[in-house]
């Protein structure tokens, strides 16, 4: 059995979306994870439709959906004048347009959806403190080589493992990623402690010069979660330093009063240095393939990161039940997913510099044309990237 089972390196979002594929496709998978027990690190995170689409297709629907908060509205404020600029409606229409709704989570609640599912199927191994750190290919099979020296044997391996991913090293050795020179802040906050005027069942963007805040409820609604975003020209990778509310202060003091009050309202602060890289068009070589940041890491201004992964989960495993040969589902789960992944990574950084954080003109012009859009404009619009399955051409 050991010869035929997949191997997965890293059991966060992607790794245990694949592996739950995979295995409901008749595949027995190991998925190695380098951290002494599973988890994930974070706080909120949105679903979008295609979130949902994934879940159905990996069977864990009703559970996602059991944990999920449905908001209203996609609302964005102008930060500096604190004036709404346009709301999207994220009500009956909305879904029927993408066939899904609109959601937002706690990470590790959602993480925990797949980890439960992952523990209750018997074609499934999970194995802590087994950090990938190399790959071999020979006669038809791989063997991942972990920190220990200990040698894994499989039919294919799958490099699930992150923005620092030692597979891509390997396979592509492009360097490390770019780094955006924007500094994010996260805290979570107790409801009564969120300003009573902005309260909104809402995942609500302030878009302002270089900076921009994001808030929506978690949790049921007990808690809020603040996401604050400052271009500072940050030269270095950080991830997860805590902070103190002082230094979070300093980026925002541009931006109204009422997005202000805010983030004074935060606790635990902590900071991350935005990375990712340029897209490629190859991430396979024979039976080792790459799935989400390994593959495709993007910055956050479309919160799709864990979205692609989930649909790089479906296509993956959709590719192996359909293709006798690994090598060709490999190779036929790359040509489907690097265009739709590429188009999300490169329009990242393009509303993030035209939407997120423009300033004089710039900004006056976006207010403009946002406010311009019906509804139905705005479902036609996001229609491309909410209503995808992981199973489209790839130019979808």
């Amino acid at each position: 059995m050991s010869q035929d089972r997949i191997l997965i390196a890293g059991g966060g979002i992607g790794g245990l979306a694949a592996a739950l594929g995979l295995a409901q496709r008749g595949r027995h998978v190991l998925v190695l994870e380098k951290a002494a027990r599973f988890g994930e690190i974070g706080a909120g995170i949105q679903l979008g439709p295609n979130a949902f689409h994934a879940f159905d297709y990996l069977g864990v629907g009703d559970a996602a959906r059991a944990m999920a908060v449905y908001i209203d509205n996609l609302r964005l404020m102008d930060a500096l004048s604190g004036e709404e600029i346009t709301r999207i409606p994220l009500g009956d229409e909305f879904r029927a347009h993408m066939g899904n709704p609109y959601a937002v989570v706690h990470r590790g609640e959602m993480h925990g959806v797949f980890l439960s599912a992952c523990e209750a199927n018997p074609l499934i191994e999970l194995r802590t403190e087994a950090a990938v750190q190399s790959y071999e290919q020979k006669d038809g099979s791989v063997h991942a080589v972990l920190g220990d020296g200990t040698r894994v044997g499989g039919a294919a391996l799958i490099g699930a493992d992150g923005l620092w991913s030692n597979v891509r090293k390997q396979m592509l050795d492009d360097g490390p990623p770019r780094v955006s020179g924007h500094t994010t802040y996260r805290s979570v906050i107790p409801v009564d402690q969120m300003p009573e005027a902005l309260r909104w069942n809402a995942a609500t963007l302030w878009a302002g010069p270089k900076c921009h805040v994001v808030h929506y409820p978690l949790s049921g609604g007990q808690n809020f979660n603040l996401v604050v975003t400052y271009h500072n020209d940050a030269p270095e990778p950080v991830a997860g330093k805590p902070v103190p509310v002082e230094e979070v202060r300093r980026g925002f003091e541009h931006v109204h009063p009422l997005a202000q009050q805010v983030i004074e309202q935060g606790q635990d602060w902590k900071l991350w240095v935005l990375c990712d890289r340029d897209p490629v068009m190859d991430w396979v070589e024979g039976r080792v393939a790459l799935l989400g940041d390994a593959a495709h890491p993007m910055l956050q201004y479309f919160a799709q990161g864990a979205c692609m992964a989930m649909e790089d989960a479906v296509c993956l495993s959709d590719m192996v039940a359909n293709h006798d040969d690994l090598e060709q589902a490999l190779c036929a789960y790359q040509q489907k997913r690097r265009l739709r992944t590429a188009r999300v990574q490169l329009q990242s950084r393009e509303i993030g510099e035209h939407i997120y954080h423009p300033s004089g003109a710039h900004a006056e012009l976006r207010n403009a044309i946002m406010r311009a859009k019906t509804p139905h404009e705005w479902y036609r619009e996001i229609e491309w990237l909410y209503g995808g399955t992981g199973l489209e051409s790839a130019a979808s």
